[in-house]
């Protein structure tokens, strides 16, 4: 192993953005017969907020176990064994009975961390295990023999005391992975047989580095990355995860190419918190995963409960155009949009969001949003479908559609209230709403 930290300065300048380096080669898709699920929302997720109390892991606990499905979609659920609350919590999730998701642990990779879990009775512990020349020279002040001598002899104390240990690969985007990564994921997976008991990988793209892009070069390519593993340690994509961070913009693309390239496991966030930009969010990971198996068992209006509960329980606003949970993210504006919608929702919506997600298309009435929008709005209130609709040729519908002019006249930029649009339907469609 080398001497010195190989930091791949052709690709991480740092004084410039990160360059995306090709080599001109490409490898083969192997998506996983069983693909799945992890969460990280009380370990990673806590680092990006203020913390949770006991009660509120309960109950966002329960809402991951439904998420998870009669299938079990959600598998296992990290927690922090640092603090009698930390313990309390995850006690208390134990304490359900619950078979998905699982509740593990999360150590550094020193010992007296190790005991804490024994104590716990925990199953299974992440164990982190920083992987590139950056976190082993420049923050451990180690050699990577002295690194991964560490991390081998607390996964061995794991081993010996019959608890799954789960390697997390800090940085592994930036590692070397010929030189670094694979020798170390060979003799995890030659520990794993020898003791019987599964040893887990997961690859942490902890700055979000990781590219989908065919052709890219290693340490970026996700695809190379888990081809590399796959055919050079033969671990099996049961044992793989995918840990990533939103700081360019890729992480949901990032968790879908490591499925597509044979990681079994994508560990997320509900809503994405995470440390700084977040990780992948369990809500979109859902919907990508749906798209990937067809099983539709999965109970998906939980996703618009979950996203009222951050909202009601905790003050967090999520902002209006996130995609699934934000207000506004099937909530047409443009007056052309609403004309399709009134002919069929299913022109300018990504699918049935009211069977769904229990959240039904809806339209901002502006004063872009014409005829066709208000008219929409109307029959949204009312609940009128097919023949029934009021057109929006309808005389009122005119009439209201001029008055929704006339709110714009003075530079107005906002949409108007449900509020202010019952008072002038009940001007103008008197037989459909009351005066008011």
């Amino acid at each position: 192993m080398t001497a010195q930290p190989e930091l791949f300065r052709d690709q991480f300048p740092y004084t410039a953005p990160p360059r995306i380096v090709f080599d001109g080669g490409d490898v083969p898709t192997a998506l996983p017969d069983d693909i799945f699920i992890t969460d990280t929302t009380f370990r990673d997720g806590q680092q990006a907020r203020p913390p949770y109390t006991v009660d509120q892991i309960s109950a966002l606990f329960d809402l991951l176990h439904r998420l998870s499905g009669p299938n079990g979609v959600i598998r296992q659920s990290e927690f922090f064994l640092y603090s009698p609350k930390d313990r309390e919590a995850a006690y208390r999730c134990m304490e359900k009975g619950y078979r998905f998701p699982e509740v593990t642990a999360w150590i550094r990779a020193v010992k007296q961390d190790f005991a804490l879990v024994k104590e716990m009775g925990v199953k299974e512990t992440g164990i982190l295990t920083s992987i590139s020349d950056y976190h082993i020279f420049q923050k451990l002040g180690m050699t990577r023999e002295q690194a991964m001598r560490q991390y081998l002899d607390i996964v061995e104390a794991a081993l010996a005391a019959g608890i799954r240990p789960r390697c997390h690969l800090e940085d592994v985007t930036r590692a070397d992975i010929p030189g670094m990564v694979i020798p170390f994921v060979k003799r995890l997976t030659e520990l794993s047989k020898e003791s019987g008991i599964p040893v887990k990988v997961r690859l942490c793209d902890t700055m979000g580095l990781g590219v989908s892009y065919p052709g890219a070069a290693l340490p970026r390519s996700v695809p190379k990355l888990v081809h590399a593993l796959r055919m050079e340690t033969g671990i099996t994509g049961d044992l793989l995860e995918w840990h990533g961070h939103n700081d360019f913009y890729k992480v949901l693309t990032n968790a879908g190419t490591a499925w597509l390239y044979g990681v079994g496991g994508i560990n997320g966030t509900l809503l994405g918190f995470g440390e700084r930009t977040g990780n992948t969010p369990i809500e979109a990971l859902l919907i990508e995963y749906m798209g990937f198996t067809g099983d539709t068992s999965i109970d998906t209006t939980v996703i618009t409960e979950m996203a009222e509960f951050f909202e009601r329980e905790l003050g967090y606003e999520v902002p209006p155009m996130t995609p699934f949970v934000g207000r506004q993210f099937n909530v047409t504006s443009a007056g052309i949009h609403a004309d399709g919608v009134v002919k069929n929702e299913e022109i300018y919506n990504i699918f049935d969001t009211g069977k769904l997600l229990n959240r039904p298309l809806g339209v901002h009435v502006t004063d872009k949003a014409g005829a066709a929008g208000v008219a929409f709005w109307v029959n949204r209130q009312l609940k009128l479908e097919g023949e029934a609709r009021v057109d929006k040729r309808h005389e009122g519908i005119k009439r209201m559609t001029e008055w929704v002019a006339e709110q714009y006249k003075d530079g107005r930029t906002t949409s108007l209230s449900d509020a202010e649009l019952l008072g002038a339907a009940g001007r103008y469609l008197p037989k459909y709403f009351s005066a008011r």
